[in-house]
């Protein structure tokens, strides 16, 4: 079988393996083309080439011309979509989706734009309005050590916020949801979607995401007391950067009973 396969799929074959047990431990550089030729036998870059590609587009190696190719190092984050709703510091709210492994001192910055727009489908929807009301639309890219790392949409309606410091692009110390508290909705519960997909065009750009990158877009509708939604907050999180973790607590029967429901819908 080893013998049958094209040669440039066993060296992306071989890299891959060798990457996974160690003996190409992320930063290390890849061995040149020339030798690459040389060890499988070819003549042709081309050949060389498209399996180091096939490695490029898996995320694994990166190339930093003229040096040559490189085992990419990946420092994921922890990214922890229940963290909506916890009391946390000013300074950590603003960047609470983005929370780094312990001792990971890269420094957080985010950029924000603020526009009145027509909301899209997937806000028109959850929010139960038309495609004629307008929404004022809050987007941030997080960046970490101004790599971007995250995106955060938030799209609620304009005759809401309008005038408000939700519609301030920068930083609201106090956080964007304690604002919607002073405006009279109090965000009290929220409705979590996860979808796996392929990255759009707009979101290659601002993530700044390499061929083959997949996104994790997790959706999450947010309601107030009286049961009307908000807010639609739009996460994209690509899957080269980010281990995204639940915590669940069992704390009372009211608990154990309402996830019985729920996994006996699914």
């Amino acid at each position: 079988m080893r013998a049958t396969t094209p040669i440039y799929q066993r060296i992306a074959d071989d890299l891959r393996e060798q990457i996974a047990d160690g003996s190409l431990p992320p930063g290390s550089k890849l061995p040149t083309e020339a030798d690459l030729r040389e060890k499988y036998g070819t003549s042709a870059r081309s050949t060389v080439r498209q399996g180091l590609s096939i490695l490029v587009n898996e995320g694994l190696i990166v190339p930093q011309r003229p040096k040559g190719y490189f085992v990419r190092e990946i420092r994921p984050l922890v990214y922890r979509p229940q963290s909506e709703f916890r009391r946390k510091p000013p300074e950590v709210d603003i960047y609470g989706h983005l929370l780094a492994s312990e001792g990971d001192e890269r420094r957080p910055s985010q950029d924000i734009e603020v526009s009145i727009v027509q909301p899209p489908t997937v806000v028109t929807k959850r929010l139960e309005i038309s495609e004629n009301d307008l929404v004022a639309a809050r987007r941030r890219t997080r960046r970490l050590d101004g790599e971007p790392y995250n995106l955060n949409d938030s799209y609620a309606l304009l005759s809401l916020v309008e005038g408000s410091e939700w519609m301030n692009p920068s930083d609201v110390a106090r956080g964007t949801n304690q604002v919607l508290a002073e405006l009279g909705k109090e965000l009290v519960r929220a409705l979590d979607e996860i979808y796996v997909r392929m990255p759009t065009p707009d979101e290659v750009r601002r993530l700044q995401l390499g061929p083959g990158t997949p996104v994790a877009e997790h959706i999450v509708t947010t309601f107030a007391a009286d049961g009307s939604p908000v807010q639609v907050t739009i996460n994209i999180v690509p899957g080269d950067r980010h281990v995204i973790v639940y915590e669940r607590v069992k704390n009372s029967e009211e608990f154990e009973e309402r996830s019985r429901s729920s996994w006996g819908a699914q």
